[in-house]
C-alpha cells in the first residue's frame, strides 16, 4: 500500500495483533494512508522550495543584463550609447522568442529520438511542464536566462560598427541554434561529452562544466571574436601600418564600475544557482546537502573574482604606471567566467588559483589583440573566451573527487593534481576544442553571409558620425537644455536683440516650431 515500503504493512499489522488489537489490519492501512499523504506533503513542499530557489536564482541571473547594459554603455564612446543598449534589450528579446520556439528544445528536448547531439522535444514547450523529466516552467525560465548571456557576451565585441539587423539575426541564431547544441552536450542527460550524461560518458568520466565556462562564455566569446574579426576594427583604431590609432577608450567609467557590480550580484545565481534543486540532503550526513554545495560555490566564486582584480591592478601597475579601475573591473569578470566551470567541485583556496591564473590570461590576450590589429571594444572575446577555457582546465586540474560525486553522482572523475589521474584533464581539453570547433563551423558561416550581403557593418560616414545620430534619432546626452525665445507677447515693446545670445536660436528647428505654436 502506499505510505509504506514493501513488507512494512505485513509488519505493522504483526505488531498491532501482538499487542492484542482485533482490528489490526484496518488499523495498519489506515495509519500507511497517513503516511502516504505525509510523503505526498512534503514531497509537493520540496517540489515548491526547489522552484522557489530556481526561480530566484532565474531573477538574479536576468539581472546580469543590466549588468550587461551598464557595462557595454560604459566601454563605448558616447555617440553609440543608445544603439549598445539597444542591442542589450534584443539580445533578451529576440533569444527569448528563439530559446521558446527552438533552443529549449535543441538543448533539452527528450523522446523516443534521444541522441547525444540535438534534443527532439518541448519546441515551443509543447509537453511541458514534464514530470517524466521533472522540468517544469522555471526550469524554461532559468536556461533562458543563461542563453541570452551568451547572446550579450558576442555583442560587446562588435560594438560600435555593426548594422541593426545583424543583431536581430546572429541573436536569434545564437539562442536558438549554436548555444542549445553545446548545453545538450554538456548539461542534458542524453549529452554525449558532460558528466551529467547517465551513460556512455567521454572518457568514461565527462567534462565537468557545473555553470558554464566552455557553454556560456567560451561560446559567446569566440562567436565575438569571429565577428570582430570579420568586421574589422573600427575605423581609425589602427594606423595603415597596424601601429596604434585612436584612443577609443569607453566615456564612462563610472556605468564600468556599476556594471561590473551588477553582474557580480547576478553571479550569486549564475553559480549556485546551476545546482538547481536545493533541498538534496548529501549521503550519510544530517546536516550537510546541496544548500552546503550552494554556500561554499557563492565563496570560490566570490574568492576567484576578488584574487582576478587584485591581480589585474598590480599587473597592470606594473605594465602601465597606472591603477585602472577598468582594468580592474575585467580582471574581477574574467575571475568570475574561469571559475564558472569548477565553481562547485573545487575547494575555495584552488579558487584563488584560478582567479589568479584567469588574470593573466585575460591581460596576455589582450597584449596580443593590438599586435594582430583584433578590435574587441569590451575586451569579450579575451575575457570569456580565454579566461573560460582557462576556468575548464582549472577544473581538470583541481575538481575535488567529494565535491564531484556530491554535484554529479558517483563515476565521474577528479582533478589531476586531487588524484584523479588525467582522464578529466582530457576531457576538459575535448570540450574546449569541440566549443571552439562547433561555434566557428556556426557562427562564420552567418558573419560572412552577413558581411557578403553588406548586413554587417554600418557606413563610414554612420561610424563617424556614431549610430545614435543615423540610426537611433539623436544622441544619449544632451549637455544643455535647448534655449526658447520669449513669447511674442513678452518681447512686443522691448528692445529684444536676440543676437546678443550666445546661441543661435532662429538656428534651431526646435525652437521654430516652438515659436510657431506659441
Amino acid at each position: 500500500m502506499a505510505g509504506c515500503v514493501e513488507g512494512d504493512l505485513a509488519s505493522l499489522t504483526g505488531l498491532l495483533t501482538a499487542a492484542g488489537l482485533s482490528n489490526a489490519s484496518f488499523i495498519g492501512e489506515f495509519m500507511c494512508g497517513k503516511f502516504a499523504d505525509v510523503t505526498s506533503s512534503l514531497s509537493t513542499h520540496t517540489l515548491a522550495v526547489d522552484n522557489i530557489y530556481l526561480l530566484f536564482s532565474t531573477y538574479l541571473i536576468f539581472s546580469m543584463q543590466i549588468g550587461f547594459a551598464m557595462l557595454c554603455a560604459g566601454s563605448v564612446r558616447a555617440k553609440n550609447t543608445m544603439n549598445i543598449m539597444m542591442t542589450n534589450v534584443l539580445d533578451a528579446a529576440a533569444g527569448g522568442i528563439s530559446f521558446f520556439l527552438f533552443g529549449f528544445g535543441f538543448a533539452f528536448g527528450r523522446s523516443e529520438a534521444n541522441n547525444g547531439f540535438i534534443g527532439s522535444n518541448f519546441f515551443g514547450l509543447h509537453k511541458m511542464p514534464n514530470q517524466t523529466n521533472g522540468f517544469d516552467y522555471s526550469f524554461f525560465l532559468f536556461q533562458w536566462a543563461f542563453a541570452i548571456a551568451a547572446a550579450g557576451i558576442t555583442s560587446g565585441s562588435i560594438a560600435e560598427r555593426t548594422q541593426f539587423v545583424a543583431y536581430l539575426v546572429y541573436s536569434s541564431f545564437l539562442t536558438g541554434f549554436v548555444y542549445p547544441i553545446v548545453a545538450h552536450w554538456m548539461w542534458s542527460i542524453d549529452g554525449w561529452l558532460g558528466a551529467a550524461a547517465v551513460t556512455n560518458r567521454l572518457f568514461g568520466v565527462g567534462a565537468i562544466d557545473f555553470a558554464g565556462s566552455g557553454v556560456v562564455h567560451m561560446v559567446g566569446g569566440i562567436a565575438g571574436l569571429w565577428g570582430a574579426y570579420i568586421e574589422g576594427p573600427r575605423i581609425g583604431r589602427f594606423g595603415s601600418k597596424g601601429q596604434p590609432g585612436m584612443d577609443m577608450r569607453g566615456h564612462n567609467a563610472s556605468l564600468v564600475v556599476l556594471g561590473s557590480f551588477l553582474l557580480w550580484f547576478g553571479w550569486f545565481g549564475f553559480n549556485p544557482g546551476s545546482y538547481v534543486k536545493i533541498l538534496v540532503p548529501y549521503e550519510g550526513s544530517s546536516f550537510e546537502g546541496n544548500w552546503t554545495g550552494v554556500g561554499r560555490t557563492g565563496v570560490t566564486t566570490t574568492l576567484a573574482g576578488c584574487t582576478a582584480a587584485l591581480t589585474t591592478l598590480f599587473g597592470r601597475r606594473w605594465m602601465t604606471g597606472h591603477w585602472n579601475v577598468l582594468d580592474v573591473c575585467n580582471g574581477l569578470l574574467g575571475g568570475f567566467a574561469a571559475i564558472t566551470a569548477g565553481c562547485a567541485v573545487v575547494e575555495p583556496w584552488a579558487a584563488i588559483i584560478c582567479g589568479f591564473g584567469a588574470a593573466w590570461v585575460l591581460m596576455g590576450f589582450n597584449y596580443l589583440a593590438p599586435k594582430l590589429k583584433y578590435d574587441d571594444p569590451l575586451e569579450a572575446a579575451q575575457l570569456h573566451g580565454g579566461c573560460g577555457a582557462w576556468g575548464l582546465l582549472f577544473t581538470g586540474l583541481f575538481a575535488r573527487e567529494k565535491y564531484v560525486f556530491e554535484a554529479y553522482g558517483a563515476g565521474r572523475g577528479h582533478g589531476l593534481f586531487m588524484g584523479g589521474g588525467g582522464r578529466l584533464l582530457a576531457a576538459q581539453i575535448i570540450e574546449i576544442l569541440v566549443v571552439i570547433g562547433w561555434v566557428t563551423a556556426t557562427m562564420v558561416p552567418c558573419f560572412y553571409l552577413l558581411d557578403r550581403y553588406k548586413l554587417l557593418r554600418i557606413s563610414p560616414e554612420d561610424e563617424m558620425a556614431g549610430m545614435d545620430l543615423t540610426s537611433h534619432g539623436g544622441k544619449a546626452y544632451y549637455d544643455e537644455d535647448p534655449v526658447l525665445l520669449p513669447p511674442l507677447s513678452v518681447r512686443g515693446g522691448q528692445n529684444f536683440k536676440a543676437d546678443s545670445m550666445t546661441v543661435s536660436l532662429e538656428g534651431s528647428k526646435h525652437n521654430r516650431e516652438m515659436q510657431q505654436a506659441i
